[in-house]
């Protein structure tokens, strides 16, 4: 049956506005904390599933290939995945698959890695599984997305030497883990849903970001369709509730695992 861990890749800040949408600032400036520019603190909390056969990984961070205006924007820390995977005794080569919720920056930055005087791919050995929609989308931008993606600074690399594997719709990577399309933040989000004996699991990305977000008043305004975002909620809140589940959140600072009797919609 499999192992979940949760992995840290570091933390940056987000505009809280942003991340807040249409709820006004009087509103939510009473419920989080921010820095002197409205920035708030989020966590980078990724999921390791482990199995006899396989060690999967579930997004990959920022990276450490940020400009000096991106760290000034976003004040990132430190990459962190390299040492957190290390706690847990795996190295990079250890990976054998990869599953991308999407691909903005804050998940797909840490596919590749910087070096001193060239830049490689962070798990060598594994297959990446990403909605073909959503990958479509970062290749060729439309006017809504075209400052979403950075194909060529994130990607290229990838595309030229790394194996992916393009899903369309809801696919079973292996026994009970499963790859579930919503839309909603992005045209090709996904949530994984993992069902064992131990307990039925959802990692949702940034369809429910942050304990915040768990309200189905509160979407991003980085969601590029909130009535979808809205549909993918209540999704995955049906699939909990009836699994007595869990839910697992991307980017919160001080909660990673929810129960679904907790959560109220």
């Amino acid at each position: 049956m499999p192992k979940l861990f949760k992995v840290s890749a570091g933390h940056y800040w987000s505009d809280g506005g942003a991340l807040m949408g249409v709820l006004p600032y009087a509103i939510w400036s009473q419920k989080t904390q921010t820095d002197e520019k409205r920035r708030k603190k989020m966590a980078l909390n990724l999921l390791l599933i482990i199995t006899e056969e396989r060690r999967i990984l579930v997004d990959t961070g920022l990276g450490n290939r940020l400009s000096a205006k991106q760290k000034e924007i976003y004040r990132p820390s430190e990459f962190a995945l390299p040492s957190s995977l290390a706690e847990l005794g795996f190295r990079d080569i250890d990976i054998t698959d990869v599953i991308m919720t999407h691909l903005h920056f804050d998940h797909a930055g840490g596919i590749i890695t910087g070096l001193t005087d060239a830049d490689i791919l962070t798990f060598p050995q594994a297959t990446y599984w990403i909605q073909k929609e959503e990958w479509e989308m970062a290749k060729s931008p439309d006017a809504t997305n075209q400052a979403a993606y950075a194909f060529d600074h994130q990607l290229a690399l990838l595309a030229e030497k790394g194996k992916v594997e393009l899903i369309e719709g809801e696919l079973e990577l292996a026994t009970g883990i499963s790859c579930v399309k919503t839309g909603g933040h992005t045209v090709g989000s996904q949530f994984i849903q993992i069902d064992s004996p131990e307990g039925f699991y959802i990692y949702a990305g940034d369809i429910i970001a942050t304990k915040f977000h768990t309200s189905m008043a509160v979407t991003s305004a980085y969601d590029v369709c909130r009535s979808d975002t809205v549909k993918a909620k209540h999704l995955i809140y049906d699939r909990l509730k009836a699994n007595n589940g869990f839910l697992l959140l991307d980017h919160d600072t001080q909660f990673w695992q929810i129960p679904s009797s907790e959560i109220k919609v």
